[in-house]
């Protein structure tokens, strides 16, 4: 059992649970509606996530479905949780739509599988080549806004150092995000130096993709993989685009997703050759100055 909750993953779980509570009971919507005296649409939102139900909501529901003891219980707490807010909220405006959503799910996942074609993954970089990186791709954004998305960014990276469980982390990266010179040459060395030490913790993994492996699988961009340490939350894939973020649920989208990134692993080098390869990219960037 994880030590970290989310709201948002909470969230999930329960928007599952009532779905499968309703589906299992052979009642539609409008019978579990009248029953507890709301809409058809009121529980429509519940199911798909747009609406996160009071507690008392949640004990209604599971008076119509028969659910007692401890298993209403659990379910009466997660409706609870879900309704808090995580740090991420606050800054929900200075983030792409969805992308909000993707750090409440990655503040409970396990598990974070991902593949990286042109930058180092965010729980991966130094505050200066984050800093860089927003400041390339935000165009019109003010300093403060870039600020408060850099201040998110090395929020997000005490997953990897605690409190709690730290996240396991894969990342696979194209040799690309190694030879692309982000910031200066020192804030690219001193990232370097980052993934070098970072790929010495137990909890993470780190893989290079040379460009002499050639064409791959995942040529079309960057996704993201989570795992969560409980059976009943299913794997998601997170894909990201210039303007917003994509949480794609359907099972067979995330099967597709994780064939991938078993393929790019079969292409990549070990852990121990990444190392050196990311060691040499270093030692050239020191050469540079």
């Amino acid at each position: 059992m994880a030590s970290r909750r989310s709201p948002t993953a909470r969230h999930r779980r329960l928007m599952a649970e009532l779905n499968r509570l309703r589906d299992d009971s052979g009642l539609t919507r409008a019978q579990v509606a009248e029953r507890i005296g709301a809409t058809d649409t009121t529980v429509w939102r519940y199911e798909t996530g747009l609406t996160r139900p009071k507690p008392s909501d949640v004990s209604a529901l599971t008076e119509v479905y028969g659910v007692t003891g401890e298993a209403k219980d659990s379910l009466i707490q997660m409706a609870r949780e879900a309704r808090k807010r995580g740090w991420w909220h606050r800054h929900r405006q200075a983030l792409k739509p969805g992308f909000d959503s993707y750090i409440g799910l990655e503040a409970e996942a396990s598990v974070v599988r991902s593949y990286e074609p042109l930058v180092v993954p965010g729980l991966m970089q130094t505050e200066a080549y984050a800093r860089a990186v927003i400041e390339a791709t935000a165009l019109t954004h003010a300093p403060s806004a870039v600020d408060e998305k850099v201040s998110v960014r090395m929020s997000r990276q005490q997953l990897l150092h605690g409190p709690g469980d730290p996240i396991q982390l894969v990342a696979v990266l194209d040799e690309a995000v190694l030879q692309r010179q982000v910031g200066s040459t020192e804030v690219m060395r001193e990232q370097l130096k980052h993934l070098l030490d970072l790929g010495r913790l137990p909890n993470v993994e780190i893989r290079v993709i040379p460009f002499s492996a050639g064409a791959h699988a995942a040529m079309d961009g960057k996704f993201c993989l989570l795992s969560f340490p409980e059976p009943e939350d299913p794997d998601l894939v997170y894909l990201e685009q210039a303007a917003s973020g994509l949480v794609p649920e359907d099972p067979e989208e995330v099967r597709r997703y994780t064939l991938m990134f078993g393929s790019l692993s079969a292409l990549a080098l070990g852990a121990e050759a990444s190392a050196a390869f990311i060691a040499q990219r270093a030692k050239s960037c020191s050469n540079q100055q």
